[in-house]
């Protein structure tokens, strides 16, 4: 018998997600459990744990409250999950867009207790000077343009982003200046197709797609929305599953199964073992 281990699986990181610009399409969705981040560790190029668990996961209305140490709990759970794809911690906001000394020390603090590969902020004129000193001190970072939910409240709501031209170009101008902060890929959420299509011709980093165009770089979509988990999900999900009409059915099953005394049965008791008492 051979004494040799297996050699480990080597993780995708970030030089690699880089490399993929203008290439195969790169697979992303998101997870915030270790048993979701085994299943779609084999499938995805990245796994991004996104502040987007607050709504859910924990019930908020938006990502506005939830904190560090919620992204730190779920961004263990998914490394631990996971062997292979690129893990991703969604910065939550107010972690960040103070003094770049504060936000260094908030994702020194994510790395080092996840363990996992990069972090992610979402950019603006006043967050890319903190990317570029992130970037210079060992922390791989990951842009984020367009419909920013973290803005939620100063934008009155999630709407599409780039279908005026002042827009356009302010978005335009943020991924570029995201880029060369030292971003390794940027998600591009929720603007006009062309301005997607723009963004990606433009930078040379790998544009992650959300709610934008097919033109990009890569597509991530939330998990629970592709399962199917809600009523209702953004016009830009494609739903490959229907989980909430399966969970509620076998639910139904089991409360009829036991309000009937049908369950449990023979096959899922114990008995005593013959000859003892």
């Amino acid at each position: 018998m051979s004494s040799q281990r297996p050699s480990p699986v080597r993780r995708i990181a970030a030089p690699d997600i880089s490399a993929r610009k203008g290439g195969v399409p790169i697979v992303c969705l998101t997870a915030y459990s270790a048993p979701m981040a085994e299943l779609l560790d084999h499938h995805c190029d990245l796994l991004l744990v996104g502040d987007s668990l607050g709504m859910v996961v924990h019930g908020l209305p938006n990502t506005i409250g939830v904190t560090l140490e919620m992204m730190i709990l779920h961004g263990q759970a998914v490394m631990r999950g996971s062997s292979r794809a690129m893990v991703v911690v969604d910065m939550p906001f107010g972690s960040y867009e103070g003094a770049p000394e504060s936000a260094y020390d908030n994702a020194a603090r994510v790395m080092k207790e996840t363990g996992a590969g990069a972090v992610k902020v979402e950019a603006g004129a006043a967050v890319v000077d903190t990317i570029a000193f992130l970037v210079e001190r060992g922390i791989p970072v990951m842009g984020h343009v367009g419909l920013r939910p973290q803005a939620v409240m100063t934008d009155g709501g999630f709407r599409a982003k780039g279908r005026c031209q002042s827009e356009r170009e302010s978005i335009l101008s943020t991924a570029r200046a995201t880029a060369e902060a030292g971003a390794f890929a940027i998600v591009v959420e929720g603007v006009a197709e062309q301005l997607a299509r723009d963004i990606t011709e433009a930078v040379a980093v790998p544009t992650i797609g959300i709610g934008a165009s097919v033109g990009c770089d890569g597509q991530i979509l939330v998990t629970d929305d592709m399962l199917g988990m809600f009523d209702w999900t953004p016009r830009f999900v494609r739903r490959y599953a229907d989980l909430r009409s399966e969970i509620d059915r076998a639910a139904a099953a089991f409360s009829e199964d036991v309000r009937q005394r049908r369950f449990p049965g023979t096959a899922e008791i114990y008995f005593a073992k013959a000859g003892q008492a």
